[in-house]
């Protein structure tokens, strides 16, 4: 015997597909968030960020960041202030670069996140996080997924 129900699912039951995809050109995305891997003694961290061109839209800018440690979320994107003013995008895509060091700047809790993965005698790889609050050209905002660094000694 078989049988079957009908079940109406919040949306902390289904996947929420945004209406405009935000991708990361380059990044790895195996598993939930997309990644590049950085050797700690280049330092050089770059994300580009997409939307489809059969949007319709382009982005406008980065508007804000966030980067931390991989417990940062999307609550707090609106209010970050790693970048001091909007990165403009170019059509369909938009780039934000930083480094280690300025990463380890920003804030005490990211500089002792780096400086003891480098003072570690064990650990070969330590993973940061950047969130970020997209704007397009129509005005609507866009919170992407978590993307992370790996990296790597």
């Amino acid at each position: 015997m078989m049988s079957s129900c009908e079940k109406d699912y919040t949306e902390f039951y289904s996947d929420n597909r945004p209406e405009i995809p935000v991708t990361f050109d380059g990044a790895t995305t195996h598993g939930f968030n997309p990644y590049i891997i950085v050797p700690i003694n280049d330092g050089n961290i770059s994300f580009t960020l997409s939307i489809p061109e059969s949007s319709g839209r382009t982005i406008t800018s980065i508007t804000r960041v966030s980067g931390g440690a991989t417990s940062i979320n999307a609550g707090g994107v609106r209010a970050a202030t790693y970048i001091a003013s909007p990165i403009p995008g170019n059509g369909t895509k938009a780039t934000f670069t930083t480094t280690i060091a300025e990463f380890r700047s920003k804030n005490a809790a990211n500089n002792t996140l780096i400086q003891s993965f480098i003072n570690s005698t064990t650990a070969t790889q330590v993973e940061i996080a950047f969130m970020f609050l997209v704007t397009l050209d129509n005005g609507q905002e866009i919170i992407p997924v978590q993307t992370r660094v790996w990296v790597r000694k």
